[in-house]
């Protein structure tokens, strides 16, 4: 255990929760995208996603400062994904609904991110953040 830094389980993360559930939708509405893009938008896409829950899970298992560079990895990895839906949706692979849902959700993540970032500061201390049962906590 990293000094000054209590070791939490990262399942246990309000965040990364709705960030692998996030994971798992997006999963399901790239199985339609067209063959042709399997190796393009389809797992560029899915790896964005996947690598916003990993840098939080990542992030919990180090502590120290390494908890807030991590945050801050897995706050870009959402931006990306964020413009990847947009390209998906503007191409025409993602209906306007599924990619209203999806970045929506994508947004409320960037804001639990972002608001982490700022309660644990540049030392990266989680303490107790972002371990509350409660939607609205991050």
């Amino acid at each position: 255990m990293v000094a000054g830094h209590r070791s939490r389980d990262f399942r246990e993360r309000v965040v990364w929760q709705k960030a692998h559930t996030l994971v798992l939708d997006v999963y399901k509405a790239t199985e339609s995208f067209p063959d042709r893009e399997r190796f393009g938008l389809v797992a560029q896409l899915r790896r964005s996603a996947a690598s916003v829950p990993t840098n939080i899970a990542e992030g919990s298992g180090r502590g120290g400062g390494d908890f807030s560079r991590f945050c801050r990895i897995a706050l870009g990895s959402a931006s990306e994904m964020q413009y990847q839906l947009l390209l998906a949706r503007v191409l025409d692979l993602l209906s306007s609904p599924d990619h209203t849902q999806l970045e929506t959700r994508v947004i409320e993540i960037k804001r639990m991110l972002s608001g982490l970032i700022d309660k644990v500061g540049l030392n990266g201390n989680p303490q107790v953040a972002c371990f509350s049962a409660d939607p609205t906590d991050t």
